[in-house]
């Protein structure tokens, strides 16, 4: 072992709690990095393993009623590889446990092909049981997570009320498919009161009436390089053929819910896995950039002293960065197998919402070169000033002790203020005043620590904030009741006589095509009546809006997608009835969070479909007291097809959400007080290096160790309450620049960070720093002053 091996095993040694602490920040950085980076690429494979093994659809499309003559041409299009007819339904099930109605989606299953192993598109994957028989017993499955959520098992049976009657239905098991991965209605978690069962295609079609139709068709798309446009040209072509028979319009896999959904925290973890790495291996090569350029500067008559003996230039710097290295080493290494616990965590979560044949964790090697390219670069980064030095020094300037700074008075002093302050803060502002870079750093620092902290639970406050918005400012009502077919507004009195219902308000919603400055996008209009207030539009500046009685009103997501401003002129086209076009004027845009909606007065949509007074769907008011009673009323009712429970719809929002972002807050939590104690533990480490002359001779001159510690302290104190308000202003940057990122065309992520979020990560960064002053104090306390005190003649 060579002489400045030994040197750089003694100088980790004398350093190990610099060392420790330098080694936290790179390895949560490191994890950061190739943990998020390693879910996301272990989520996409299943993914794309999932779609080519059980043949994802790319195109889907919904219709009222289409005949199965189509199909050939349907399959004659052009790029279509194959095509696949059937018949879907929403129907409301009775479960013994459950008092609510729940929504069950019936989709017809070719028996034949399935025994046969020969399925199509969208091939269904049994996890339990077998497949259902055809035969006088309604025989059928059911997605994996519902049965799971719900308790059933194969061998179970439920009561289901198929266009209008009811219908006892033998569950035989359970499956997973590439088109429910993430089983949704509206795209928030509903696995307690949706589920998607299958049955054998001829009763399907006998029960709802629709031999020699189809309602829904899916398409693949020959693999090629223009698969991307031969998808577009499809859509087209199949908009333009089934226009007749009432489409809310084809659309391709990347908006289909649940691909979109997955393609989206895809999306979100990518940006979670670059900014929040990104800024812990920054801070470290500043904590890096400090300890070793303080190394440098305490050991100059070491490195005189082997320049003298012949060690040329270049090995003396290369023993700088092999301690550079070695830190980062360590990091790097605990960071790999702390990204293990981060990545299998995070994808157990996952894997508990979507529902892929194979959800397995893996690094690539890939993410292992980067990352050790990443810690090369911060370890080169933290060192470059300090081998700049190493450099510059000869050797007889090195055996002399190093001049003094050039002090000036500080800026108070200057001003004719230094009198005024105590000797104690000014010490403290001569030391910020005097190393004004280092202080820059420092409270940067700090600041990006209290920033992670308010960044990683802000998401608690928006989700709390979304929940207050959604479920108890635009949806006042108890529940919404849709019903199979459009009924005349005078269903609202029917309504208000079942058992507990307090008030009903009846609503129409439309499927249209928007048509706008060359641009078109699909979505639904809603109408609602006015003086609505079970349903309210909620503006995100100007609280609840008025329904005004002529013109469209548009969110802004969609006002923005489409290029129209208030009081222009924009095209409905209706896909369902009539399916004609009208013109209508922009009344007011609303800044709403989620999707792209439109929405305009009752009677002004019943104008304008020209279809006459038909109402679709109902939010009603219920006495809790009531709710059996009511409930059972609803059972019984043939014409509601499906309900919405908006007390179980929150609770099932809540228990998935929360918990993911209560983990994913409590990590972000560790790393940001990990950061604090590295940051702040090696800024006083330093500074006591560098004062410890200073200090011993106050001891000798009769200070305690106390006065001492505060003399020393007092300036980091400063530097870490400047940091508390910047940290809060950065917290706030970081979080807004997030939510861009992650926000998308549906979706808008609001930015609301309470005031206890707040003071609770300046708590947090503050204890941080009181633990790592108390790790500094116990040094001074064993501070030997002869030892200190011996200078160089």
């Amino acid at each position: 072992m060579t002489a400045l091996n030994i040197k750089l095993w003694r100088d980790l040694q004398t350093l190990w709690a610099q060392v420790l602490t330098i080694a936290v920040v790179v390895a949560i950085g490191v994890a950061g990095f190739v943990g998020m980076f390693s879910v996301h690429e272990s989520l996409k494979n299943a993914r794309d393993q999932f779609y080519r093994d059980n043949r994802m659809a790319d195109v889907f499309i919904r219709v009222q009623r289409a005949p199965l003559q189509l199909q050939a041409r349907l399959r004659a299009l052009p790029g279509v590889a194959d095509v696949q007819l059937s018949v879907v339904h929403d129907a409301p099930l009775s479960l013994p446990e459950a008092q609510a109605p729940v929504t069950g989606r019936f989709i017809g299953l070719n028996l034949a092909q399935v025994h046969a192993q020969r399925q199509g598109i969208n091939a269904l994957s049994l996890r339990s049981g077998r497949w259902p028989e055809p035969g006088r017993a309604l025989e059928a499955v059911v997605n994996e997570r519902f049965a799971q959520a719900r308790q059933l098992r194969p061998g179970d049976q439920v009561q289901a009320i198929l266009n209008g009657q009811l219908q006892t239905v033998h569950l035989v098991g359970t499956v997973i498919t590439p088109e429910y991965v993430f089983a949704s209605r509206g795209g928030a978690p509903d696995d307690k009161s949706f589920g998607v069962w299958w049955i054998d295609h001829q009763r399907m079609d006998h029960v709802f009436d629709m031999q020699g139709a189809f309602n829904q068709a899916v398409f693949r798309v020959h693999d090629s390089p223009q698969k991307k446009q031969l998808t577009d040209q499809l859509i087209t072509q199949v908009d333009a053929l089934l226009a007749a028979y009432g489409t809310r319009g084809a659309m391709g896999r990347d908006q289909q819910i649940s691909a979109r959904i997955v393609n989206d925290e895809l999306s979100q973890m990518k940006v979670m896995g670059t900014v929040l790495p990104a800024i812990f291996l920054a801070v470290s090569v500043f904590i890096l950039n400090g300890v070793i350029g303080r190394q440098v500067a305490t050991q100059r008559q070491q490195m005189a002293a082997l320049k003298a003996l012949g060690y040329p230039d270049r090995r003396i710097a290369a023993h700088y960065m092999g301690l550079a290295l070695a830190i980062s080493g360590l990091g790097l290494l605990a960071g790999l197998l702390l990204s293990q616990w981060i990545g299998r965590t995070m994808l157990g979560l996952y894997g508990e919402v979507f529902r892929l044949a194979h959800l397995d964790y893996a690094t690539t090697p890939w993410l292992v070169v980067a990352a050790m390219a990443l810690v090369l670069i911060a370890a080169s980064g933290g060192t470059w000033r300090a081998i700049r030095a190493v450099v510059r020094l000869r050797p007889a300037v090195a055996m002399q002790a190093p001049a003094p700074d050039r002090y000036r008075p500080s800026l108070i002093e200057r001003m004719g203020l230094g009198r005024h302050v105590g000797a104690g803060a000014l010490m403290a502002i001569r030391h910020v005043e005097r190393r004004p870079l280092r202080t820059i750093f420092t409270v940067s620092g700090i600041a990006m620590a209290v920033a992670l902290q308010i960044s990683g639970a802000f998401w608690l406050d928006a989700i709390e904030h979304i929940v207050d918005v959604q479920y108890r400012q635009v949806q006042r009502g108890d529940v919404v009741v849709f019903f199979q077919q459009a009924l005349a507004p005078s269903v609202k009195q029917n309504l208000e006589r079942l058992p507990g219902v307090l008030h009903a308000e009846v609503q129409r919603s439309e499927p249209v095509r928007l048509h706008a400055s060359g641009r078109n996008d699909e979505g639904v209009l809603l109408g609602l009546a006015q003086g609505s207030r079970l349903t309210r539009v909620i503006d995100a500046q100007r609280g609840p809006v008025v329904m005004p009685p002529h013109g469209l009103v548009l969110s802004a997501l969609l006002a923005h997608q489409l290029g129209v401003q208030q009081g222009e002129q924009i095209e409905v086209e209706f896909l369902m009835g009539r399916q004609h076009r009208a013109r209508i004027q922009v009344a007011t845009i609303v800044h709403t969070q989620i999707g792209k909606q439109a929405f305009m007065d009752l009677d002004g949509l019943h104008r304008l479909a020209r279809e006459g007074a038909g109402v679709t769907e109902a939010s009603l008011q219920v006495d809790p007291s009531a709710l059996p009673a009511f409930w059972q009323a609803v059972k019984r009712a043939p014409v509601i097809v499906s309900v919405l429970d908006k007390a179980s719809s929150l609770a099932g929002f809540q228990e998935t959400t929360s918990r993911n972002m209560g983990v994913f807050s409590s990590v972000l939590t560790l790393f940001a007080v990990a950061m604090a104690v590295g940051i702040v533990f090696n800024a006083a480490r330093i500074s006591l290096s560098e004062h410890a002359w200073e200090l011993a001779s106050l001891r000798v001159l009769g200070m305690t160790r106390a006065e001492v510690s505060i003399l020393l302290l007092a300036p980091l104190t400063a530097e870490l309450l400047l940091a508390l308000p910047l940290g809060a202003f950065c917290g706030w940057a970081l979080a807004s620049w997030l939510m861009h990122l992650m926000s998308s065309d549906n979706i808008e992520f609001p930015v609301v960070i309470a005031p206890d979020t707040y003071g609770w990560a300046a708590l947090i960064v503050l204890a941080a720093g009181l633990v790592s002053a108390l790790l500094v104090r116990r040094q001074i306390d064993r501070l030997d002053l002869v030892a200190v005190l011996k200078v160089r003649e």
